[in-house]
C-alpha cells in the first residue's frame, strides 16, 4: 500500500490515526511536531505517498510544513487536519498545494475515506 507520514502533536490523535491507517494496510511513520515532520520529509527526499499533518502545533505548524514541503517536493501529496475553524480558513490559502482539510474529531471511516480519495487522485 502507501507510505504515509502523520505529523500530529497530540499523542492520542497521532496513535489513533497511525493505527487506523496501518490497519488499512499502509506503511505509517509519525512525527510529534512540524519541525520533526519536515525533517523526516527531507530525509526521505519527499518519498511519501501522503503527508497528513495537523495545522495547529508547537515549533512549526502544518501550514509552514505544507509550504516548505511543497516547495521542495512539488509532487508531494499533503492533507491537513484541524479542530479549529480559523485554522481551516488559514489552510484555504494553500489551495492547489494541499488536498484539503480533515475536520477533527473524525471517525475511522472518515479518515480512511479521505486518505483513500487523496491517494487515488
Amino acid at each position: 500500500m502507501a507510505r504515509l507520514l502523520i505529523i500530529e502533536d497530540d499523542p492520542s490523535v497521532r496513535t489513533f490515526t497511525a493505527r487506523a491507517l496501518a490497519a488499512a494496510g499502509h506503511q505509517v511513520e509519525t512525527a510529534e511536531d512540524g519541525a520533526e515532520g519536515l525533517r523526516r520529509i527531507e530525509e526521505a527526499r519527499g518519498a511519501f505517498d501522503l503527508v497528513l499533518s495537523d495545522i495547529r502545533m508547537p515549533v512549526m505548524d502544518g501550514i509552514e510544513v505544507a509550504r516548505a514541503a511543497a516547495g521542495a517536493y512539488p509532487g508531494l501529496r499533503l492533507l491537513l487536519m484541524t479542530g479549529f475553524a480559523e485554522q481551516r480558513e488559514r489552510a484555504a490559502e494553500l489551495e492547489g498545494t494541499v488536498y484539503g482539510v480533515v475536520n477533527k474529531p473524525f471517525t475511522l471511516a472518515e479518515l480512511r475515506d479521505r486518505v483513500g480519495r487523496v491517494l487515488a487522485a
